[in-house]
């Protein structure tokens, strides 16, 4: 049986883009937080403490990365 999920992962383009738009969440999200905050990022299917700068930075270089893969991928 077939899911949602499993039908867009044979269309690299569109995951690339909700993977996109997910990390544009994610840093919004996190630039709306007050400084002293402390917030919890997941790393594998673990959460561990951070600071808000920490995952910013982590999920700005996810964005790059996911950006990256797709402007290679509209290339071809």
């Amino acid at each position: 049986m077939a899911t949602a999920s499993s039908s867009t992962s044979t269309d690299p383009k569109l995951d690339l883009t909700k993977q996109i738009r997910t990390h544009e969440v994610a840093i919004a999200e996190l630039s709306s937080l007050y400084s002293s905050q402390t917030v919890y990022q997941k790393n594998g299917n673990l959460f561990f403490r951070t600071t808000i700068q920490k995952a910013t930075s982590s999920e700005q270089k996810q964005l790059d990365s996911a950006k990256a893969k797709l402007e290679k991928l509209n290339s071809q």
